[in-house]
């Protein structure tokens, strides 16, 4: 009895480790829905082979036109031309259509969001995540808490596409739900440090082989006219009232 009380217990632990969402610390994690970075080398090194689908992750940036959004035009652009719509919810300035276009964005699938504040633009990723509407949203978070992290990770695990945070550095230091969280080291090429991912963190920089035009000065995905901020409530009716 003692034998058989035995053999059904590995035998229902060796299920377990064979389902998706669950893997061993240290160790590579199994398949897992994810959507192609288009840097095959990035895509060597993450999770199912690139941005987790139903998952959050975060990338970590010194400053704002670093190559940050390089990183991920390629998805996009992959996601925009099988007709799938991208959110990009409160980013500091207005995207620059040209350069999105050029990397072969399609500018019908993108909404903009503005948002007032951190909370609303918390509140505004959920609702977008639970609508069911886009295959991506990126997410600018300069402040966020523990807390508000999770909310938006159980989100968007209830989603069908993935959620990029774009966040500063001094969050490395801090606790996150994010299944991945990457951090951004500009130069020609940049490269991205792997801080964490299901499995172990990639100890060097991986360089990131961003193409650009040698003849033309490199244009930026975001702009740096400002997003035009959200009207106080009630202006919009003082001004229909003048």
């Amino acid at each position: 009895m003692d034998t058989v009380y035995k053999y059904s217990i590995v035998s229902s632990l060796a299920e377990i480790l064979q389902r998706q969402s669950v893997w061993r610390g240290g160790a590579p994690a199994a398949a897992v829905p994810a959507a192609p970075t288009g840097y095959a080398a990035l895509d060597a090194e993450l999770p199912g082979g690139g941005w987790p689908a139903s998952g959050l992750a975060e990338l970590l940036c010194p400053a704002e036109g670093v190559g940050e959004l390089q990183i991920v035009l390629p998805a996009l652009a992959a996601l925009t031309g099988a007709g799938h719509r991208i959110a990009w919810l409160a980013p500091p300035y207005l995207p620059y259509a040209p350069a999105l276009r050029a990397a072969g964005v399609r500018l019908s699938g993108l909404t903009v969001v503005r948002a007032p504040g951190r909370r609303d633009a918390l509140w505004a990723a959920e609702q977008a995540l639970r609508s069911g509407t886009f295959r991506a949203l990126l997410l600018w978070l300069p402040r966020a808490s523990y807390a508000e992290l999770r909310r938006l990770a159980v989100a968007a695990q209830a989603g069908l596409g993935f959620v990029l945070a774009f966040r500063p550095p001094e969050a490395g230091c801090e606790s996150s739900p994010a299944v991945l969280r990457l951090a951004l080291e500009p130069g020609e090429p940049p490269a991205v440090r792997i801080l964490k991912r299901r499995g172990l963190p990639l100890a060097a920089a991986l360089p990131i082989p961003i193409e650009r035009p040698a003849a033309r000065k490199p244009a930026h995905a975001l702009g740096r006219a400002p997003l035009s901020p959200v009207p106080p409530p009630g202006a919009v009716a003082r001004a229909c009232a003048a």
